[in-house]
């Protein structure tokens, strides 16, 4: 009987864990399979032969280069622009929202509520020629008589940044949230000033929202297609627009699937360094 239990218990980890790892295998692992496999193909739809063939890679990088330095370059700008705009936002909400904290976080994520496509056609809308907002910047100076903010970079990245505000505020939210008010009460006691204390006490305890935060809005915006295509032009197209191209126009499969191979791997290059630059041994003990 002893032996059973403790069979039993040496056990209920791993069922516990089997339907996550079969859901990972079969809409994971397989994909990625099949997708490796693919890249190594040549051919022409809807004939491709698996023919090891590497090279696939290296000119899918060197013909669209552009596509994914531009890729990084608007999630870059915009994962700044949201943490900039998202910080004090969850900052005040943490610790000034009182009884209406939840409240406020109803309205940060009540763009959810709204499908990612029609939110974006509202940006289209909203920074259309003849909208309210680029005739007042012509008013204001700020755009030339013939300006306009539809079909520029401004516009990408504006809408990646409003698409993408939500998974900014909300880590944030949750490691401000934490921090122990009496914390910042000491650091004040010893006669810190709210800045000192903020940048001794707040900021360090708030990086990990922030490491959070920035990747959960940097690698979805980096693999973003809706918002150059319907906010901007084939000039300001991502990498995004060009693997859905590829697989849905003109049908390289190769190719395509080469390309989500690189911006996958370039995407875990930066965040394996971006950890090591904050520490994620610091992280983990911000957590804890």
């Amino acid at each position: 009987m002893g032996d059973f239990l403790h069979r039993r218990r040496w056990a209920t980890p791993y069922l516990l864990l089997a339907p996550g790892m079969f859901w990972l295998i079969v809409f994971f692992v397989l994909p990625m399979i099949y997708l490796g496999k693919t890249s190594l193909e040549t051919g022409l739809f809807p004939d491709f032969t698996f023919s090891w063939q590497f090279s696939n890679f290296s000119d899918a990088l060197s013909l669209y280069h552009v596509q994914f330095v531009r890729s990084f370059v608007y999630a870059g700008i915009a994962t700044a622009i949201a943490l900039a705009v998202s910080y004090p936002l969850a900052y005040w909400i943490a610790f000034r929202g009182g009884r209406w904290k939840n409240l406020f976080l109803l309205l940060v994520v009540a763009p959810f509520f709204v499908t990612y496509l029609i939110r974006t056609l509202a940006w289209e809308t909203i920074l259309a020629d003849g909208g309210f907002v680029a005739s007042m910047f012509r008013h204001l100076g700020i755009l030339g008589p013939d300006g306009r903010l539809l079909a520029t970079s401004t516009a990408v990245i504006a809408g990646i940044t409003y698409n993408f505000l939500p998974f900014m505020v909300l880590p944030l939210y949750v490691s401000l949230e934490q921090i122990d008010g009496r914390l910042i009460e000491a650091a004040q006691d010893l006669y810190a000033s709210r800045v000192r204390a903020f940048l001794r006490i707040t900021l360090p305890l708030s990086l990990p929202g922030v490491f959070a935060g920035t990747l959960l809005t940097f690698i979805p915006a980096a693999g973003d297609f809706i918002n150059a295509q319907l906010l901007g032009t084939p000039r300001q197209y991502m990498i995004g627009n060009v693997i859905q191209s590829q697989f849905l126009a003109l049908r390289d499969y190769p190719t395509a699937a080469a390309l989500s191979f690189i911006l996958m791997a370039i995407i875990l290059a930066f965040v394996l360094l971006y950890a090591r630059v904050l520490g994620t041994e610091r992280l983990t003990g911000g957590v804890a």
